[in-house]
């Protein structure tokens, strides 16, 4: 999520403190996984880096056009998720690598991606444009199944309550009914600012662009693409990504017991792909101040490690026959 005005030379969220964690340098490679308006990227081109850009939103792409030509050829942008720097890229091939998670500054104000309940705009919230949008999910899917996702992506406590709600009063095609029957149906609390609308939108914007199952699979790509001695560095925006993220790295830096989902128990793990992660970092009280956007961030970072990455290692083994 990028701080700062619209545009490509905006300011993410904790700048200093990731380039930093990068630890970048004049001729290293870094991938940028969430280009967004280019913050990062246009940082770690600053300081002599080559960047490798992703992004699922092809109008992020085209915004970059004049920052592409700028920088040329240093900067090279993929239009496809970070879950997918391995496949374009090819294994220890990246010096660094960088996830800001969720959305810039550009999408969530933009009311055409649907992502924001203070203005109406279409109810799409895909960041790909391409794929069920939130209309087609909330306007056909079982009121069990939004319920669900309400509750466990959201952490929304009235998520039956407005699940019953949108199924009474469907179909949706805008974000401003949909916001308007959430505030009728759970008030805000007189002590928060909080829109009533913010967990539920938060909730809907995760299953549609499938935010989690990105993430793992990003991490693990991640995992893939860093050289030995490389750095990892993650700002996630609410608990889910950064459960994620704290167990990944603790897990690869073998502070967690073998054995669990991203590795069976078949395959050893004594020998940790990332050293044991940083401390989580939060932004300072002057950025949160300037950019209030900035306020639940966290960022995590780890250095890769000489060992293979350990999904190398389950597929070597399964191979096997293990």
């Amino acid at each position: 999520m990028s701080a700062g005005a619209a545009g490509l030379d905006h300011v993410p969220v904790m700048l200093e403190e990731v380039m930093a964690a990068l630890s970048l340098r004049p001729g290293v490679r870094m991938v940028d996984g969430t280009f967004g308006g280019g913050g990062y990227a246009r940082a770690a081109l600053m300081a002599g880096a080559d960047v490798d850009g992703f992004d699922r939103d092809p109008r992020a792409i085209v915004r970059a056009a004049p920052m592409v030509a700028e920088f040329a050829p240093r900067l090279r942008l993929f239009n496809r998720t970070f879950a997918h720097m391995a496949d374009e890229l090819g294994a220890a091939s990246a010096d660094a690598v960088a996830l800001d998670l969720g959305f810039s500054s550009i999408q969530m104000d933009d009311p055409a991606y649907g992502l924001s309940f203070q203005a109406d705009g279409p109810l799409d919230m895909r960041l790909s444009g391409s794929g069920e949008s939130a209309a087609d999910f909330l306007n056909t899917a079982p009121e069990g199944e939004i319920a669900d996702v309400l509750f466990h992506y959201g952490e929304e406590p009235a998520a039956r309550r407005i699940a019953r709600a949108i199924v009474a009063d469907r179909p949706f095609e805008t974000t401003g009914p949909l916001a308007a029957l959430i505030r009728r149906v759970v008030k805000a609390p007189k002590d928060t600012k909080r829109d009533p609308a913010t967990r539920s939108f938060q909730a809907i914007r995760i299953r549609v662009n499938d935010e989690l199952g990105e993430l793992e699979r990003g991490l693990e790509a991640a995992e893939a693409v860093l050289k030995p001695g490389g750095r990892l560095a993650v700002v996630s925006f609410h608990s889910l990504e950064d459960r994620i993220v704290k167990r990944f790295l603790a897990e690869r830096s073998g502070s967690l017991p073998a054995g669990s989902r991203h590795m069976p128990a078949s395959v050893a793990a004594d020998a940790p792909s990332f050293e044991r992660p940083a401390k989580a970092e939060r932004p300072s009280d002057a950025e949160v101040s300037a950019n209030p956007r900035a306020r639940s961030a966290t960022l995590r970072w780890a250095r890769r490690t000489a060992a293979p990455a350990w999904g190398q290692r389950v597929r070597a083994n399964e191979k096997m026959g293990r």
